[in-house]
C-alpha cells in the first residue's frame, strides 16, 4: 500500500486528505483498527522516531504519551516504586512488564496533558502495557507489533474504533526530508544525530562530574527535546520525562512551564496528597483534576466554593505554601536539557526550585559566563553540547 486516506486534515473541514510515499516503496504502516486522522499520524511517526532513539540510547524498552505533535510525557522501562504506582494509578494492577512501566511512567508524568494522547511504544506491545492502555482515555497507539491477546484487547475500545497501528521497525526514511508550506516546498536533511552519554562531555562548570544516570536522564531529555516543538526545555528524573515545556516563544516561559509540571509530579508524592480520600466511583481523570486545584495556589478558593464535597470524602487539610516548599527542597538530581541556549542565568534560578542539578544545553550566548557563573552558585554540573535541536 502506498497511499491511505485519513479521516479528515488537521481540521475536520480541510478535505481530502492521505499519506503516501513519493517513491516506488510502500507505506511502512498498516492500520489494524480505526480511521487515523492527520494529526494521529503526526503524534505517531513523531513518537516512534522518538521511542526509537530512546531504546538505541538506554536498551531499555521505551514510550512515549504525545498530545498535539509534542510529548507530554516520554520514560524507559525501569520499575516502578510503590509510590509511583500510586500516583500513577497503576498500583491494582500489579508487577508490570519494563513496557507498561515505560508507559505508565510517560502518561503518569503529566496525566492532565496525556488525557487522550497518542502512544507510541518501542516494543511490541504486550498484555500489561495492553490492559494498561484499554482503561485510559487515548486516541491510539502505534508499536512495532502486537502479541494477539493484546491486540484483541485493544481492538475492544472504543467500540472496535481505537486506532491501532502496526509499524516496520525496519524502515529507514529518505535522508532529505520535504514539507510543503502555502504551496512552497521545504527541503532539509533529516536530523540523524545521536545521542547518548557521550553527548556531555564538555562540562563548563566548577561541577565537572556527571554520573552515568545522570547521563542517560540527560540523554532521555535532549532524545525527547529532539521530537518537541520548540521552544522547548525537559526535566527528567530517573529515566523518565517529569516536566516538558514546548512551543514557546521565550525561553524562560518554557522552563517555568516544564517546571512547574515536574513539581506537580514532585508534589503528588507528598504524603497529604497520597492520603487524599475519594469517593467511590470518581474515575482518574476527575481524581487527576482534584488532585491539581489541591496543589494548586486557587485551592482556598476551591475549598470555599465546596467543590471537595463532591471528590473527597473526608475533607481534606490545607497543604500550605510553606509545606509545599519544604516537600518541593528535597528533589534533587533531576537533569535538565534545552534545545537551545540559555540567554540570561534566569533559567538557571527557575530550574534550581525544581531541583535541578544536572544540565546539557548547546551554549552560544554571549551571557554564557552568566549562566555558568548561576550553575556554580549552586553547585550544578552543566555540559554545553554545541548542538542546537530546534523541531518545527
Amino acid at each position: 500500500m502506498k497511499e491511505l486516506e485519513l479521516k479528515y486534515g488537521c481540521n475536520p473541514n480541510q478535505k481530502p486528505s492521505r499519506i503516501y510515499m513519493n517513491d516506488d516503496r510502500e507505506l511502512p504502516i498498516k492500520v489494524l483498527s480505526g480511521r487515523p486522522g492527520y494529526i494521529n499520524f503526526l503524534d505517531a511517526f513523531n513518537g516512534w522516531q522518538l521511542v526509537s532513539e530512546l531504546k538505541k540510547a538506554t536498551g531499555l524498552p521505551a514510550a512515549t504519551s504525545f498530545k498535539h505533535v509534542s510529548p507530554a510525557g516520554a520514560a524507559v522501562g525501569l520499575p516502578l516504586s510503590e509510590t509511583l504506582a500510586k500516583i500513577y494509578w497503576v498500583d491494582d494492577l500489579g508487577e508490570l512488564s519494563p513496557l507498561a512501566c515505560a508507559y505508565a511512567r510517560a502518561r503518569g508524568a503529566d496525566r492532565m496533558s496525556s488525557f487522550g494522547d497518542f502512544i507510541s511504544l518501542s516494543d511490541v506491545c504486550d498484555v500489561d502495557t495492553a490492559r494498561l492502555i484499554k482503561r485510559e482515555v487515548s486516541d491510539g497507539v502505534i508499536a512495532p507489533g502486537y502479541e494477539p491477546e493484546a491486540l484483541e484487547l485493544l481492538k475492544q475500545k472504543k467500540k472496535g474504533n481505537y486506532n491501532i497501528i502496526q509499524i516496520d521497525p525496519d524502515y529507514v526514511p529518505a535522508p532529505l526530508e520535504h514539507k510543503e508550506v502555502f504551496g512552497v516546498t521545504f527541503e532539509q536533511g533529516r536530523n540523524e544525530l545521536n545521542i547518548d552519554k557521550d553527548f556531555f562531555s564538555n562540562v563548563v562548570t566548577d561541577v565537572k562530574e556527571i554520573p552515568d544516570a545522570a547521563k542517560i536522564d540527560l540523554a532521555i531529555s535532549m532524545i525527547t527535546l529532539k521530537y518537541t516543538q520548540s521552544n522547548s526545555v525537559c526535566y527528567v528524573k530517573d529515566g523518565q520525562a517529569i516536566g516538558i515545556g514546548a512551543g514557546q516563544q521565550s525561553r524562560i516561559h518554557c522552563t517555568r512551564l516544564a517546571g512547574q509540571k515536574a513539581d506537580n509530579w514532585w508534589l503528588r508524592q507528598n504524603p497529604k496528597v497520597l492520603g487524599l480520600q475519594f469517593k467511590d466511583g470518581i474515575g482518574r481523570a476527575d481524581r487527576d483534576n482534584a488532585i491539581d486545584l489541591y496543589i494548586g495556589e486557587e485551592y482556598m478558593d476551591v475549598l470555599a466554593d465546596g467543590v471537595w464535597e463532591n471528590t473527597f470524602k473526608v475533607k481534606p487539610e490545607v497543604f500550605t505554601r510553606e509545606e509545599k516548599r519544604a516537600w518541593l527542597d528535597q528533589l534533587t538530581g533531576v537533569a535538565l536539557g534545552s534545545d537551545a541556549f540559555f540567554p540570561f542565568g534566569d533559567n538557571i534560578e527557575r530550574a534550581h526550585k525544581s531541583g535541578v542539578t544536572y544540565i546539557a544545553q548547546p551554549g552560544g550566548s554571549v551571557r554564557d559566563d552568566n549562566v555558568i557563573a548561576t550553575c556554580n552558585k549552586y553547585g550544578m554540573a552543566m555540559a554545553f553540547t554545541g548542538i542546537r535541536l530546534f523541531h518545527h
